[in-house]
Formats: structure tokens, C-alpha cells, sequence
């Protein structure tokens, strides 16, 4: 466990051998699974003729695993030996992903295999997601879990500006599948980092196993804890809200700015690399924004703002599309980035050591499952009300969300009966 916060304070973070271990597994297995997203689909597009339902059905498999498996994810995490069963999910990746490579030399893949392929990569990638949640907080001190979560963030933004620049170099030299092997090389870099932590982590918390002798008991004990802290539900309201109306509003995105805003490529290409500079400036404002405003209202002011933001995006019909656009992601994805870490360090420091990895499987569910609803149902009703009209929806849904976070209890409490 970290170090109390009235403790002597500890040594900085660049002198946190753990730490910068994680860091650098972040950054390099951000890249590989960046050159994979953009790999496979165009494999299977190559190889197997895929059209656009194929293609998203298989990225969304990579997703359904994580939502479906989640909560023995979470008892499985907070009752291993945290740092074999990182080693091992990053280093059974490696013959996961690489047998498609390897199918593609030889007769060539076929849809069951790119399936089972990105099902069992994506639930080994949900178990690693969790269990790097819950570690932290036991390799950084709980003074030091919010510039930890920051530079984790910012290890994986970096991974998302340079991956896909990577992928279309390497897919444009040879074919896709070949491309694969740069997560393959990931995974192995991965494993060896997460071999090289404290042996420290294959000491389950204390309190694990005590009061939960199955599985069954062990989740009722973590669904428990969501129901007692009104925190952590309004964690889950409010990611579920900001996730549908943004997983509606991006999947609807780039063809609303070709199509009805007529914006040009590099202008849709500056707009997304405004992003990666919102995302950048975020994880520098973090740590102090939590620290001025307070870990809780840093939350609350940041989560409203980002769903306010995305009014932007329709607004940009109404003319200055180029430039309202670019104003959208520089105001969205500082706000998200800020929320999304000042939440992750609030649940860490509240939640027991021992139940952090059933409450982190549970809400990372709620964020996976949402994005893909929300883009479908936005597709869907696209089609048949118009575009801007959803956006203007989906930031509505986006808004009221995370409005959630600052009912008061009594309100909140009767809208979760009013839901039951």
C-alpha cells in the first residue's frame, strides 16, 4: 500500500522505479495496439473482402469481451498475484495476435480465426486494463496517485499521436498483417517490464479473500461497495451519459464534417490534431487543477464542461465550422482528459485496496458498453431524423449525465428508484 498522505513525504516520482516501468509499457504497448486498430480492418478488408458491417463487428468484438467478462475480471484481479498475471496477459498476446500474421502466411486468415483473435486479445487487454488500476496504488504513494494517473495518461496520448502515423507507414511498405508484429514486439517489451516490478504485488491485499469464500459471495462484496459509495454511482451515471452522447457525436463525426460541413481533409486532420494537443495540455493541467479545486470538483467542473462542449459540434452547422471544430476538441479533450484522471485517482484512494479491482472492472464496463451503443444508436437515428438533430441529442444525453454529479443525494437516490 502507498504511503500515508501524513507520512513523511515520499521521494518524487522520477525516482519511482515502478512508476517509470509502467510508463514505458503504456507508452510502447499504446503504440502497437494503435498499429493493430488500423492493421487489422484493413487485413480483413484485403484478405477476407470485409464490408463495413464486417469491420465493425470486428472491432466491436474486440470491445464485447471486457463488458460481458467483467466481473470475474474484477474478483480474478483483486485475488491474483497482480504482477504474474500482468506478465502473463501481456506475454499470451503474443501468440493471440501473432497467429494472425502467421495464418495470413500460410492459407491465408478466415473470419472465425480473426474473431476468436481479437475476442481473446480484447479480454486480455481488459484484464490488464483493471489489474494496471488497481496495482498503482500499491507501487505509488497515495500523495503521489494523481501525477502517477497523469503520467500514464500522457504516456498513452503519446502512443495515440504516433501509432497510427507508424501503422499507415509500415502498412503502406508492406501488407497489414506483417503490421501485427509491432504489437507482438509490445507485448514482449510489456511482459519484461511488468516482470521487472516489486515482487511486492503477488501479495494479494490483506483483507482479500476474508469476508467473500466464492465468487459469487466475492461480487456481491464489490457490487456492495458501488451501492454504499454515492460516489462511485455517480461515477458510473455520469461516465454512462458522457459516453453515450459522445459515442454517438464521434461515431457520426467524420461524416458530418465531409458531408455536411464540406470541410477538407487537412482541415478534418488539423481538428483531430487539436485533439491530441487538448489531450496533451490535460494531462499537464491535471495535477494542479485537482489540487486547486479539490479532487471532487475538479470531477464535477470538468465532467459538465466536457459534455457542454460537445453543443460545439452542432453548432458548427451555423457557420465557422472549421474553426468552431478546432474549438470543440481544444476545450473537449482537456476537460475529458482532467475528469477522467482526477476520477481515476478519486476511486483509487477511496475504494479498499482488497474490492478496487471488482469496482474498476465494473465502471471500465460501463465505459466500454456505452461507446458502442451510443455510436450505433446515434447511426441509427441519423438515418432517419438527420444529423445535426442527434448531435444536438447527444450532447443533451452527454450533458444531463454529467449534470448527475452534482444532485444532491436525495435527488439522486429518487432517480435511482425511479430507474429500478
Amino acid at each position: 500500500m502507498g504511503a500515508s498522505p501524513d507520512a513523511d513525504p515520499p521521494p518524487p516520482l522520477r525516482r519511482n522505479r515502478p512508476l517509470l516501468l509502467l510508463v514505458v509499457e503504456q507508452l510502447t504497448g499504446s503504440v502497437g495496439r494503435q498499429v493493430t486498430a488500423l492493421a487489422l480492418p484493413l487485413l480483413a478488408i484485403a484478405h477476407l473482402g470485409a464490408g463495413p458491417l464486417g469491420v465493425s463487428a470486428l472491432v466491436a468484438t474486440t470491445y464485447l469481451p471486457g463488458v460481458l467478462l467483467s466481473p470475474l475480471i474484477g474478483v480474478l484481479v483483486d485475488r491474483a498475484r497482480l504482477r504474474r498475471l500482468l506478465v502473463a496477459g501481456a506475454w499470451l498476446q503474443v501468440p493471440v495476435v501473432g497467429s494472425v500474421p502467421l495464418a495470413a502466411a500460410l492459407d491465408g486468415p478466415t473470419w472465425p480465426h480473426l474473431f476468436a483473435a481479437a475476442a481473446l486479445s480484447g479480454a486480455l487487454g481488459s484484464v490488464q486494463g483493471v489489474a494496471l488500476q488497481s496495482g498503482l496504488p500499491r507501487v505509488v504513494p497515495a500523495a503521489h496517485l494523481l501525477p502517477a494517473n497523469s503520467s500514464l495518461t500522457g504516456a498513452r496520448t503519446v502512443g495515440l499521436i504516433g501509432g497510427p502515423a507508424l501503422g499507415g507507414v509500415l502498412i503502406g511498405l508492406v501488407d497489414p498483417a506483417p503490421a501485427l508484429l509491432v504489437e507482438c514486439a509490445a507485448y514482449l517489451v510489456g511482459g519484461a517490464l511488468f516482470l521487472a516490478l516489486p515482487a511486492s504485488l503477488d501479495r494479494p491485499p490483506r483483507e482479500a479473500g476474508a469476508g467473500a469464500r466464492s465468487r459469487i459471495e466475492a461480487l456481491r462484496e464489490g457490487l456492495a461497495v458501488i451501492r454504499r459509495e454515492t460516489p462511485l454511482r455517480r461515477q458510473a451515471l455520469a461516465a454512462a451519459g458522457l459516453n453515450l452522447g459522445g459515442g454517438a457525436a464521434s461515431g457520426l463525426f467524420v461524416l458530418y464534417a465531409e458531408r455536411e460541413l464540406g470541410l477538407a481533409p487537412w482541415q478534418l486532420g488539423t481538428v483531430y490534431a487539436a485533439y491530441a494537443v487538448g489531450t496533451g495540455a490535460g494531462v499537464l493541467a491535471a495535477t494542479p487543477v485537482a489540487r486547486a479545486l479539490g479532487t471532487t470538483r475538479a470531477v464535477r467542473v470538468c465532467a459538465v464542461g466536457a459534455g457542454a462542449a460537445l453543443f460545439l459540434i452542432p453548432a458548427a452547422s451555423l457557420g465557422a465550422a472549421f474553426a468552431v471544430l478546432v474549438l470543440y476538441q481544444l476545450l473537449f479533450a482537456p476537460l475529458a482528459t482532467v475528469w477522467s484522471i482526477a476520477m481515476t485517482t478519486g476511486r483509487q484512494l477511496a475504494t479498499p485496496a482488497h474490492l478496487l479491482g471488482r469496482v474498476n472492472a465494473f465502471l471500465q464496463a460501463v465505459l466500454t458498453a456505452t461507446l458502442p451503443v451510443g455510436a450505433f444508436a446515434g447511426g441509427w437515428l441519423a438515418s432517419r431524423v438527420g444529423v445535426v438533430p442527434v448531435l444536438v441529442g447527444a450532447a443533451a444525453v452527454a450533458l444531463a449525465g454529467t449534470g448527475s454529479l452534482w444532485l444532491p443525494r436525495s435527488v439522486l437516490a429518487g432517480v435511482e428508484r425511479a430507474a429500478a
